[in-house]
């Protein structure tokens, strides 16, 4: 045991004397020293750099920004870290010469173009024309004897004997005739008026004379087709007894033939009754067909979203059949009128408006600018300016989407961020004046239960439950009926009967409707009749001004909550967070 003790106590007074040699000769390399500090107090400089310049962001409210990570207090998305813009105009977003070339941003010089000419690609298929169409019908009554068009899709030329049929009501006919010619010294009208039957029959003037002649019925006779064309649909068989006017076959021409093309909604405007198109078919390669335009379908397919382009050709040589599939070219040419032309790859689509950047051809740094532009027809692969660009700006025609998707996430204005132009408290609308000293304490407390009324609207509203809305809407406007507006006189007395009518307005309209979507959006219209009406007059308890910025479209829309957590009503459980604190209600 003593030798353990000894051996501990010799290891401790080791280690004593490596440290206090190292404290006395380790550190004698001062360059050595000097160079570790330097070191480590750039590394020290470089990573507090580095938290300065790092700014964190949220991709849904890019007004969120900090210097640290976390959440958005908006809608609790995760923060990511952005690029910070040393631009101070809300309309341009810098990069540096690397971003760029990563971005691969490419850039192209606006010009004009004087030729109108544009070419739609069309996609159709052959069809048969209808006018060509004919039912081979049987004039007389009588059994079927013999066929002489046995299969669908056999031709017919007029005049071919088709069938050859008995007919009892055909013989008496022709023993008619020849009494009447044994009586015609006697009665010639009645030789004329057998004949007639007969010629209603259809039958041949030949076989007439031929009967007359050898004075003999026939009791078999021919039927021969007054139209020709390719049998489409063979109604009858031998043996089969018709009757006057039965259809035997129905057949259609096709030495003309239908092409329709499936005309989009963009392009009607250059689409003319009178063009011409040229098309191809993969069943004729090599061979180029053309026809025209002779008529517009009136009526859009809500389905295909297209307009039916029927155009007309010939087909004598038979190469074109029903079904088959085209690819169609029209060559329009429209005013030579000199137009400013932008890329297609260029737009960015935002609903009614039409994005571009343009870059800043004036700094050293690549700067690039957004532009709103109002858009003609589509010309090929660009199209037509009509408002917002001049010849020679520069506009990126590859990369615009990164570029937009960095200005959004630096707060710039963006096709996706607009939050530069958002909609803030009391944005657009007169504020509200001040009649609350004078305001009789019975009518503040009658606006305070017609507020109870309101959050339980509003609470429909976040559970997005449009029956609760609509009960809810009822009872708000039941409440509204117990407030005696003859407890404020002048122009107190104005300011209420104006927001009362927006009131009984907007909450009939909540009641009527079945649509939640369109329920809140009275709701909104409501919601600033509440707001302007208790900030005018006062309520007996504290309430709330609570806004999203993404409600609408980005317009952004107030609410009153009776407590600051937001509960998002415009948007419920798919963005419950969205929405901050903007303002305070009370009696004073």
């Amino acid at each position: 045991m003593d030798n353990i003790k000894n051996v501990i106590v010799l290891l401790l007074v080791l280690a004593v004397g490596v440290g206090i040699g190292y404290f006395l000769f380790g550190n004698k390399n001062p360059e050595a020293t000097d160079s570790m500090k330097e070191h480590n107090h750039a590394s020290e400089l470089s990573e507090a750099g580095e938290a300065e310049e790092t700014i964190y962001t949220c991709s849904m409210h890019p007004q969120v920004r900090q210097n640290e990570m976390g959440i958005c207090p908006i809608c609790e998305m995760d923060l990511i870290p952005v690029e910070s813009n040393t631009s101070s105009d809300p309309l341009v977003f810098q990069m540096t010469e690397d971003a760029v070339k990563v971005s691969n941003i490419q850039t192209t010089i606006i010009g004009s173009s004087k030729s109108g000419s544009k070419s739609i690609l069309l996609n159709g298929k052959i069809k048969p024309d209808e006018r060509r169409s004919a039912s081979v019908v049987s004039h007389l009554p009588g059994r079927i004897e013999k066929l002489f068009i046995t299969f669908t899709g056999e031709k017919i030329s007029k005049g071919q004997k088709i069938a050859t049929i008995y007919s009892p009501e055909l013989v008496s006919a022709q023993r008619e005739l020849l009494e009447a010619l044994k009586l015609k010294d006697l009665s010639p009208g009645l030789i004329e008026a057998a004949r007639q039957k007969l010629v209603y029959w259809k039958i041949p003037k030949n076989t007439i004379e031929q009967i007359e002649k050898s004075g003999e019925v026939q009791n078999l006779i021919n039927i021969y087709a007054d139209e020709g064309g390719i049998v489409m649909d063979k109604k009858v068989s031998v043996g089969d007894y018709i009757k006057e006017g039965n259809v035997l076959f129905e057949t259609i021409g096709l030495e003309r033939l239908w092409v329709i093309f499936d005309g989009y909604e963009e392009d009607m405007a250059n689409i003319r009754i009178g063009n011409t198109i040229k098309f191809t078919t993969p069943a004729v390669p090599g061979k180029t067909f053309s026809a025209k335009v002779t008529y517009i379908d009136p009526i859009l397919n809500a389905a295909t979203r297209a307009v039916a382009i029927r155009t007309e050709v010939n087909n004598r040589s038979g190469f074109l059949k029903p079904e088959m599939f085209v690819k169609g070219m029209l060559q329009t040419s429209n005013s030579s009128k000199q137009k400013i032309m932008v890329p297609k790859t260029s737009v960015l689509w935002t609903g009614p408006r039409s994005v571009v950047y343009l870059k800043d051809q004036e700094t050293e740094i690549p700067s690039f600018r957004y532009q709103e532009i109002t858009l003609g027809e589509s010309l090929g692969e660009y199209y037509e300016v009509k408002n917002g660009l001049n010849l020679e700006d520069e506009v990126v025609t590859n990369g615009a989407f990164v570029i937009d998707a960095a200005s959004q996430l630096n707060n710039q204005k963006s096709m996706m961020n607009q939050s530069v132009n958002i909609k803030t408290k009391n944005a657009g609308t007169v504020v509200a004046p001040n009649f609350r000293l004078g305001t009789p304490d019975e009518f503040q407390a009658q606006l305070s239960s017609l507020s109870d009324k309101y959050l339980l609207l509003k609470d429909a509203f976040v559970a997005t439950n449009s029956e609760t809305a609509k009960q809810a809407g009822e009872a708000f406007l039941q409440e509204l009926k117990n407030i005696n507006m003859t407890l404020i006189k002048g122009e107190a007395h104005q300011y209420w009967m104006k927001q009362l009518a927006a009131l009984q307005g907007h909450g009939k309209k909540i009641t009527s409707l079945e649509d939640v979507e369109e329920q809140r959006q009275q709701f909104e219209f409501l919601s600033d009749a509440m707001i302007n009406s208790i900030t005018a007059f006062g309520t007996e308890k504290e309430l709330f001004v609570q806004f999203c910025p993404m409600a609408f479209d980005n317009k952004g829309a107030d609410w009153i909550s009776d407590i600051a957590e937001v509960q998002n009503p415009y948007f419920g459980d798919k963005m419950m967070k969205c929405g901050l604190v903007t303002d305070t209600l009370s009696s004073k």
